[in-house]
């Protein structure tokens, strides 16, 4: 009985230390299968499908206390709309490996966003977080020959919404007891109606028929299933399970598994100079997550 007792604890540790590790490989990989979807069907179209079904999957979540997701979910769902198009574009107009490493200086850029809108004052052990991030960021853009692309900006442009939304959903939900799956619903319908309207308003003949091949179907379902819901789920899980600090390194891992399927699954070359670039990125993300922590 004593063994029995004892011992559980370890394992339900070790259990949640490889869930995250499998999401940080299904988030890192997301880029890559995104990439090779957007092949088939425009970019409004194609996240319209994505959170649509999501939407449809979680909407008996928003029954009974759910229905008080509505009020904060649908600014974060606008704001996440924003996050995903600059991150669907993005992607699109830069390498898979580069996006998975500049969307991960979200949490290098996330103190200083508290400090503009929550009045926090980042710790000043930020700083040289900061500079190992911008010197990353330089390497990995090319350093002396400089390549910063539209892809690159809107990646950039998605890690500083990102970090919005983190301090956003702080300030929307800190007294009220909104159940998460409910608030994602929400946000996912957010997102999921307004690609449809966007792409009715903004395409010249609207969005075309669904397509028909079966890789965009299979990475459309890969990206529901398991980068948004199963990913959700484990997030939540480890958080009870393990100390905050784990999680973050463990989440940590992110950018370099994208980078690795990005290179291996493919075929983009990173140069050694790109590699050092996206490692340095890498570290200084997770010692402002330790620095938070």
């Amino acid at each position: 009985m004593f063994t029995l007792v004892s011992r559980s604890p370890s394992r339900l540790l070790q259990a949640s230390d490889v869930l995250l590790l499998l999401v940080a490989i299904v988030w890192g990989t997301s880029y890559g299968v995104a990439k090779e979807a957007l092949v088939f069907y425009p970019v409004l179209g194609f996240l319209a499908v994505r959170f649509c079904l999501t939407f449809l999957i979680l909407l008996p979540q928003l029954r009974g206390a759910g229905r008080q997701a509505w009020a904060p979910g649908i600014p974060l769902g606008g704001v996440m709309l924003a996050i995903f198009l600059c991150e669907t574009y993005g992607v699109l107009h830069t390498s898979a490996s580069n996006a998975a490493f500049l969307i991960s200086l979200c949490v290098v850029i996330t103190p200083f966003v508290e400090w503009l809108m929550l009045d926090r004052r980042p710790d000043s052990r930020l700083l040289p977080a900061v500079a190992l991030s911008l010197f990353g960021t330089w390497l990995l853009s090319g350093g002396v020959d400089l390549q910063f692309n539209l892809g690159d900006g809107l990646m950039l442009m998605a890690a500083l919404l990102r970090a919005v939304l983190v301090c956003l959903t702080g300030r929307l939900t800190a007294h009220t007891q909104v159940p998460a799956l409910a608030l994602t619903a929400v946000q996912t319908g957010v997102i999921g109606i307004g690609c449809l309207l966007l792409g009715v308003i903004v395409l010249p003949d609207g969005l075309p028929a669904l397509p028909t091949e079966l890789a965009f179907w299979i990475g459309t379902l890969y990206l529901v299933l398991f980068a948004t819901l199963f990913a959700f789920f484990v997030q939540n899980y480890a958080l009870r399970r393990s100390s905050p600090t784990r999680v973050s390194l463990l989440m940590g891992s992110e950018p370099l598994f994208g980078a690795l399927f990005a290179v291996l699954w493919l075929s983009e070359q990173l140069s050694v100079q790109a590699w050092i670039g996206g490692f340095l990125i890498v570290a200084a993300t997770l010692w402002t997550s330790l620095l938070r922590r």
